[in-house]
């Protein structure tokens, strides 16, 4: 972050933070990936059969870089911009209106002069 950008971040008063556990649910799967059945969703005619992921799970190791991906594409059409030197935070101005968003692992913090 430039050091205009720091500065306006501090003199900023309004901001939210979102959090939650089911964020690595809404990111698409790159490669096939399948899992056994669950206990609670076995099928005793098909017990030798797998299920194959349409979307990432919670717990899947590649299911937080699917949901980054899929928010990186998603918040760029909103008109945010990604800041060169952290990737994880993200700036749009309109007239007078700035805002932030950072991402840390499964929280989300919002920042702005009118949020």
């Amino acid at each position: 972050m430039t050091k205009t950008e720091t500065s306006m971040f501090s003199k900023l008063g309004s901001w939210r933070k979102v959090s939650s556990k089911f964020m690595a649910l809404n990111g698409n799967l790159e490669k096939d990936v399948y899992m056994i059945q669950p206990p609670s969703f076995t099928c005793p005619k098909r017990l030798k059969k797998v299920c194959k992921l349409q979307r990432s799970i919670y717990g899947l190791k590649q299911a937080f870089r699917s949901w980054n991906l899929r928010f990186d594409e998603v918040i760029k059409d909103f008109g945010f911009i990604i800041n060169e030197e952290e990737s994880c935070v993200y700036k749009k101005m309109s007239g007078s209106y700035i805002a932030f968003i950072v991402l840390y692992v499964d929280d989300i913090l919002i920042i702005g002069n009118n949020v």
